[in-house]
């Protein structure tokens, strides 16, 4: 299971990033492989082959959706005062509806008193922001469980690396998006 969610990426590091998309994904979906490649991506033995990943502390939803609704939280007074149809239908197809409207939803949690006016920016910002807030938080959690949340992330993302900013913030930002993913499933 953790295979077939790591980015691609992940494996065209440990393997060869000359391989192609296709067969990347024939690999991670061969269930013969599922042990090897597992413990090729966490470099660690002992802890892959007994299964012991620990809990996933975003409990299976996407990283990156979660980065992009902690950077719509942090930035919300941004989000708020782009009012242009033209501007919000950049900003939405690029961080989403939904959370242009958790971060708005969230406004008294908003972290960054620095308004950005542009809309690409915005988004770029929101983006950054978020993994690195998911980074940030990350770092409190158990080595394995943190594994299995970075390994969905393309290499290189800012949750591999966050500023120290970020950390005094993260903790309170993923209770809101925790909180948030929990009432999700509870609907479905």
């Amino acid at each position: 299971m953790l295979i077939e969610q790591a980015h691609p990426t992940h494996l065209a590091a440990r393997l060869d990033p000359a391989l192609s998309a296709a067969t990347l994904a024939q690999l991670q979906n061969c269930p013969r492989l599922q042990g090897r490649l597992t413990e090729l991506l966490l470099d660690n033995d002992s802890e892959s082959k007994r299964g012991h990943w620990g809990p996933d502390p975003l409990r299976g939803n996407d990283p990156h959706r979660a980065a992009l609704l902690a950077g719509a939280v942090w930035h919300a007074r941004s989000l708020i005062n782009l009012v242009c149809q033209s501007d919000l239908t950049v900003l939405i197809e690029r961080i989403g509806a939904d959370a242009h409207a958790f971060g708005i939803r969230h406004l008294a949690h908003a972290i960054a008193n620095r308004l950005i006016a542009d809309p690409k920016k915005l988004a770029q910002q929101i983006e950054h922001d978020g993994h690195a807030s998911l980074g940030a938080w990350l770092q409190h959690s158990p080595v394995m469980g943190r594994n299995r949340v970075l390994l969905r992330l393309p290499v290189g993302a800012v949750a591999d690396n966050p500023e120290a900013e970020h950390a005094n913030c993260a903790g309170q930002l993923f209770s809101l998006i925790v909180a948030h993913f929990e009432a999700e499933n509870l609907l479905i």
